[in-house]
């Protein structure tokens, strides 16, 4: 019998929430509705959403400094790093970030099997390996990428698929500073980000690709700028593997973009971008990385575009 349902499995972690003070910008109420609003509308089938397991110490330690992850921990994060984070410490932040790179890691072994997976979440760019910062506490994507690596090299990557060259698309509209420095000496994964040239971080790292798009850069210009350089990327680096991060925050109507995509601009994006990776046979785990606009709806709306358009393509396998 035919199967209603497209197969994408999901992973959330939206009921682990972080108690900010009244006014925080970060828009937290965006991950239960985009969860609520994918089974809904009928993307996902429930079995196919499945809370993010949490992250071991182990995978945390293969790409951030065990003095670190102790303090995010033990709550002793220095006042400095603290504020660089932009969230209070709490039981519950640390909860929560270890359940959205759990989440990342989960969505990364899926699609070894089904083509595509996702973390409703995720996208935390801005973490180093010695300390967070923008809203970020642990890169999920860094260790993503080391997890699938180090359980490849061992036998244990799901369908045995060997992991060892990976390709991290960045287009969120913040330069992926943190993920750009872990793997700045490391050959074998390659970084990519499309990103506002004088949005934050105010200093950038060095990407193996980094495309800065002035203020006000619009669907047609950054659509076109984004299939040369994914054709480029794709043939050049030959990856075996693709985290890609699929920013809400290009959007016209985000508060901290100062780019002007439309949702329909993102959805092509995203079109764009999984298509070109099916077409490859590469397998993508998604993370929904940032949104900040006043409308949540609009955010949820465009994270609900991109996990429509994996659902619609992630059957085909690779």
């Amino acid at each position: 019998m035919f199967n209603q349902w497209p197969v994408v499995r999901v992973f959330y972690s939206d009921h682990f929430v972080l108690p900010l003070p009244e006014g925080h910008k970060f828009p937290m109420a965006k991950y239960a509705k985009l969860r609520e609003r994918i089974l809904g509308e009928r993307i996902v089938s429930a079995p196919d959403v499945e809370e993010a397991p949490l992250a071991s110490l182990d995978d945390l330690r293969l790409v951030h400094d065990t003095g670190y992850v102790d303090a995010v921990l033990n709550g002793t994060v220095p006042r400095e790093v603290q504020r660089r984070i932009g969230f209070p410490w709490s039981p519950q932040m640390v909860e929560r970030a270890r359940r959205s790179v759990g989440a990342t890691i989960a969505a990364a072994n899926a699609a070894i099997e089904d083509g595509i997976a996702a973390n409703l979440a995720g996208g935390t760019h801005h973490a180093f390996a010695d300390r967070g910062e923008g809203y970020c506490v642990f890169n999920d994507v860094a260790v993503g990428v080391r997890v699938l690596q180090r359980d490849s090299s061992i036998g244990q990557g799901g369908t045995g698929r060997a992991i060892r060259r990976v390709l991290v698309i960045d287009l969120d509209v913040h330069q992926g500073n943190g993920t750009a420095s872990i793997f700045a000496d490391d050959d074998d994964v390659f970084t990519f980000s499309m990103h506002g040239e004088k949005n934050f971080p105010f200093k950038k790292e060095r990407s193996n690709l980094d495309v800065a798009l002035p203020d006000g850069t619009a669907d047609a210009a950054y659509l076109d700028l984004l299939r040369f350089h994914l054709d480029d990327v794709l043939n050049r680096h030959r990856p075996d593997f693709v985290f890609y991060l699929a920013g809400a925050d290009p959007f016209h109507g985000d508060r901290l973009g100062r780019l002007k995509l439309t949702i329909e601009g993102l959805r092509q994006r995203d079109e764009m971008v999984l298509h070109a990776c099916t077409r490859a046979r590469l397998p993508v785990a998604l993370s929904m990385s940032g949104g900040y606009a006043a409308d949540v709806d609009s955010i949820v709306t465009i994270h609900t575009n991109t996990i429509r358009v994996a659902a619609s393509l992630c059957s085909i396998g690779v």
